[in-house]
Formats: C-alpha cells, structure tokens, sequence
C-alpha cells in the first residue's frame, strides 16, 4: 500500500468519522459511502484503521440486512460498522481475494492470509471463512508480533517469575509449556523465547501450524495434514536433522505429546503451547494423553501458565476504597490489609478506562521433589500443595499484585480467573486462598515480608511479591 492510498484511505477516515459513545452495543463506530468509495477502499480502510485502534480481531457477520462488522479491542468485541445487503457479497467477496481463498466456493470453511506491509507497519492477517445460515461470516486475525521482539522482559513477568522463566531456557534438555486459552498470548510468549535463544551456535526447528512469524535463522516447518506432514511425523525427521532445540506449534494429540516428551530426554530443548489452565491441570493433562510418568517426570521442566486482562489507562485511572469481600482476598491471598485500590475512569486516550492488556502468569519451574512426586503417582491434593507450597506464585496472587500495582482491576482479575462472590466459599478459590495462605505462613517471620507489609497504601504505587519465592 502506497503512501497516496494512505492519503486517501486518512482522508476517508476524517470525513466519515462518527462521534464514539459509551453504549458500544447499539451504536456504531464508524460509518461509510458504499455509494462514492470503491469497495476495494473500503476494505483497505477497515483493516488500517482496526489495526490503528489496536484490534486484534475484525468479525464480518452475515445478517439479513447486510453485515455486522465488529472489532474485538482489549478482548472484547465492539460493534464498529453496519454494512447494507447490496454491498455484502462484494465485500465478502474482496477479502476473499485478498486472502487467496476460492470466492466461487461458499458451501465449505476456508481459510486464507493477508501478508502486506501497511502505514509503515508490516502486518500478518489470517483470514477464516464459515458459511452459516446468512451468508459466509468470515473473521480476520490480526497478528502483530512487536511484543515478541521487544524480549521477555515486557511481557509483564515478575522479577522472580522472570528469574525461573531464564533457568528454564538455561537448560540443556527438557519440555518447557506455554498454557492458556486461545488467545491468552501464548504465541508471543514463546517466540520472545526464541527469539532469546536464537544464536548462530544453536540449531532451532519449530513445526508449526501455521507458522505464524518468520524469524530468520531458525528452520520452520509448516505442517500440512492433507499430504501426510502432521506434527507427529514431523517431528521424526526433525530428530534426523540434529537439532538443538525444537520448537512444536501445540500438542494437540497423544502422538506428538509421547515424542515431544521422548525428545526431550534425548539432548533436546523441547518448547511447546497446549491448553491448560494452571501448571497442575497441564501435568494431568499431559498423563491424561498417555505420556508415561516416569518420563514427564524426567522430562518436565517447567509450565509457565498465563491469562491476559485488561490494562488500565495510566493517564485517567483513579482509586476508590476495596470492599469487604475484596479485602478478604487479599488479606487471605497475601496477608496484606488493602484499603484502596485502582479503578478504570476513562478520557481520549484510552477505550473505556483500558489502554491494551497485560498477562497474568503462573510459572512452575519443577524440582526434584515435584519430579519425584509425579513419578510416583502422588495424589492429586498432595501434589497440588507440594506444587503452589513451594515457593511458586500461583495466578491469583500474580493478579492481586497488578491490581495493587495498577496495572489492573480487580472486576477484571475476577472475569480472567473466573471468581465470583459464590466462589469465596467455593471449592476452587478456597484452596488456593488456603493454599497461598500456607505459602506466606512461613515467610511472615522474614525481613523482607515485614518491611513490605508495614508499607502504608500511598507506598503501593509499584511494587511486586517477589519475596513470595525467597
């Protein structure tokens, strides 16, 4: 895209803007002259100014009068634009093109890229098509990977959290995991790893489906079921190709999980994603696809577990008293008395309160005596308090902590962790308050633990519970 069409495309933008407001449900972000502007604009337009707002998604959904197009922004999906019946195959149509996919077939899922570079900026966009009952609704994935590149340490790990994540990459052999729901950056965390690891003295190969950012140097393999080249057959060769380090998009099936761990235990750094909620639940998982205990427990490194939240807008975050349930939680959580806390306000520089996301993390870096455990089939209770008594933060209190901090609110800890009031006395929140609570129990006798906890509330501008590992 040339800087004319720029020209043009701002120029658009500035006359069709229309005013934001509050209700993102009902009204609209943006509108268009489908009339005067070519359809090929159009879309261009859509994609650079979504890219601009930050989007990470851009749904085009069929409706009986046109499209419905929204943006997903911060993880949260805003109706940006309506588009009227008489321009909706032509639209659907142009993204098709401009992602290589067959327009003349509509009756089957297709899925397509856009690579170009935009304003400057070059972006990576995947495209997926469905048909439904309305018409083919198709959603563009907007892959920027500038995080990636910028290293671990701006992906909002705590300093002892960081500190385990580089004795993991450290090491010579073993499996280390990337867990979390779909879209929780699991992808970004691993290829800041690469990145780090990418010198000219290691050989690195990933398998990967699809490959989602070229990173020179490192040998990448694009997985294609159709012919026969899965996961798991890649990997074979791949261990012929005297690897140092192998990289596997995700473990998706019992196959590629026994080789992954197989090459790990044979001289290689084994890096991985699979989706799991908690370090605990990853290793269940793991022996639930029939990986044997003997070697996870060998081949275990660690499982750095993440969630992303909303982040607060720096320039207009104010604070506000905690309430009583919110102060059980963290007196319980850190045995810390929090009177006040941040909350999102709202101004021109942000979307309701929140400019971007950050991670929450969990990160399980393992032990001999965790190693030892899952060898020998610990029970499920005994191992989940050898795992989060031992020094390890769990994700609850890595959210507490940026809720202090202001990177956060605590209404959005509570949707990513999925906590409610009922869930005070409940089952899950309880062990790990209990848990966390056992944890602290033993460091309220240290320097360090009584120098933070007498810090009054205007001290709690930044800091973090770094000491919860010491």
């Amino acid at each position: 895209m040339d800087n004319n069409a720029n020209t043009i495309y701002g120029d658009i933008i500035n006359n069709n803007e229309t005013t934001n407001t509050t209700n993102k449900n009902e009204n609209i972000i943006k509108s268009f002259d489908y009339e005067n502007t070519a359809i090929t604009d159009t879309v261009n337009l859509i994609i650079v100014d979504s890219i601009d707002r930050n989007a990470s998604d851009i749904h085009f959904n069929p409706t009986e009068t046109g499209i419905d197009i929204r943006i997903r922004i911060d993880g949260e999906l805003r109706l940006y634009s309506k588009v009227p019946d008489y321009v909706k195959k032509n639209m659907i149509t142009r993204i098709k093109i401009l992602a290589g996919m067959n327009i003349t077939e509509s009756r089957i899922p297709q899925d397509g890229a856009i690579k170009q570079k935009i304003q400057d900026k070059d972006v990576d966009l995947r495209v997926s098509s469905l048909p439904t009952n309305l018409g083919e609704n198709i959603v563009i994935r907007i892959l920027d990977y500038t995080m990636s590149n910028k290293g671990l340490e701006t992906l909002g790990f705590s300093e002892t959290n960081l500190q385990k994540v580089n004795k993991m990459i450290a090491e010579p052999n073993g499996i280390i995991l990337v867990t979390g729901a779909t879209g929780t950056g699991k992808s970004t965390t691993v290829y800041s790893i690469l990145q780090k690891l990418n010198t000219i003295d290691r050989n690195i190969i990933t398998v990967e489906d699809p490959i989602e950012m070229n990173i020179p140097g490192v040998n990448q393999v694009q997985v294609i079921s159709d012919i026969g080249l899965t996961f798991a057959t890649s990997l074979r060769s791949i261990l012929r190709q005297d690897p140092d380090i192998i990289m596997i998009g995700e473990i998706r099936d019992d196959e590629t999980a026994r080789i992954a761990v197989r090459a790990s235990i044979t001289g290689h750094l084994v890096l991985s994603t699979i989706h799991t909620n908690t370090a605990l639940n990853t290793i269940e998982r793991l022996l639930d696809m029939s990986v044997e205990r003997y070697l996870l427990g060998t081949a275990l490194t660690g499982i750095i577990s993440q969630k992303l939240t909303k982040k607060l807008c720096p320039y207009c975050r104010g604070t506000r008293p905690t309430t009583p349930y919110e102060k059980n939680v963290f007196k319980r959580s850190l045995n810390l008395d929090i009177n006040e806390i941040y909350e999102a306000k709202g101004c021109d520089k942000c979307h309701e309160g929140y400019q971007g996301r950050i991670a929450i993390q969990e990160v399980l870096l393992l032990n001999q005596e965790i190693r030892d455990a899952i060898t020998n089939n610990m029970k499920k209770e005994d191992l989940r308090e050898l795992v989060y008594g031992t020094g390890t933060i769990t994700m609850l209190q890595d959210g507490l902590t940026k809720v202090i901090n202001g990177d956060t609110t605590f209404e959005e800890l509570v949707k990513a962790i999925d906590i409610d009031d009922s869930d005070l006395t409940g089952k899950g929140l309880t062990e790990s308050l209990e848990i966390a609570e056992k944890n602290n129990t033993v460091l309220e006798n240290t320097e360090e633990f009584k120098e933070i906890n007498q810090k009054n509330d205007t001290d709690y501008e930044v800091f973090n519970f770094d000491f919860l590992n010491k």
